[in-house]
């Protein structure tokens, strides 16, 4: 099943791969076949995508997705905050203690700002990356990137992550997690492509990637 919100496609867990609309280098795409209007400003280039970049919750499957997919496409797996933390010589936390949120956010968008200049890369974004509007505007408007969110329930996230309270300890906030998932969902789902992965397999949100973005050798497979 492939259904369409603001613009932008989601592929829903359960549907048939064959059926997801491939990527074509635009922020908005359609079901109709026959409709040839397209949003002005629009990127109307239909080559592949050059570097594919992962956002989403806490849990979505990020850091698990991203190799599997990068193994698969033959091309190389980062993590913005593996980077930064092993740049800076400082867990993500400590970064936070030592010079505040803002400070952070500078580091990073100009840390995925580099990084997402390379080709042949799958790219792991922090969950809150895509809050920052510059660090948006960059991912859904740059040659060659498709911005991939990877949804989930928080039911789901809570689920994933039961354990790792000692590590993040927001989950044991449920009050204040539940309010940043709402906050950044609409953001999240500004992604060219939209997967819903609570029911999927590691294995099965990259068939659903690569068929969406029409890459790899399995982007044809029904």
């Amino acid at each position: 099943m492939v259904a369409v919100y603001a613009g932008n496609v989601r592929i829903a867990s359960g549907g048939k791969l064959g059926a997801a609309l491939p990527y074509t280098g635009m922020k908005e795409m359609t079901t109709d076949p026959d409709s040839e209007a397209l949003p002005s400003g629009q990127n109307t280039n239909l080559a592949p995508p050059r570097r594919i970049v992962l956002t989403g919750f806490m849990g979505s499957g990020k850091t698990t997705v991203g190799p599997l997919l990068a193994a698969r496409l033959g091309w190389s797996f980062l993590d913005v905050d593996d980077v930064i933390e092993a740049e800076t010589g400082t867990t993500i936390a400590e970064f936070f203690a030592l010079h505040g949120e803002e400070r952070f956010r500078e580091r990073e968008h100009a840390t995925i700002t580099r990084l997402a200049a390379s080709e042949g890369l799958v790219l792991a974004l922090g969950g809150g990356a895509i809050e920052g509007p510059e660090t948006r505007d960059l991912l859904l408007n740059a040659p060659g990137t498709l911005l991939v969110h990877l949804e989930v329930e928080l039911a789901t996230t809570l689920l994933r992550c039961r354990g790792t309270e000692h590590i993040r300890p927001i989950l044991a906030d449920q009050a204040n997690l539940a309010n940043r998932y709402q906050r950044r969902l609409p953001f999240y789902r500004m992604a060219h492509v939209s997967i819903s992965v609570d029911a999927l397999t590691p294995e099965q949100a990259v068939d659903a990637i690569i068929a969406a973005a029409g890459v790899g050798p399995s982007a044809s497979r029904e």
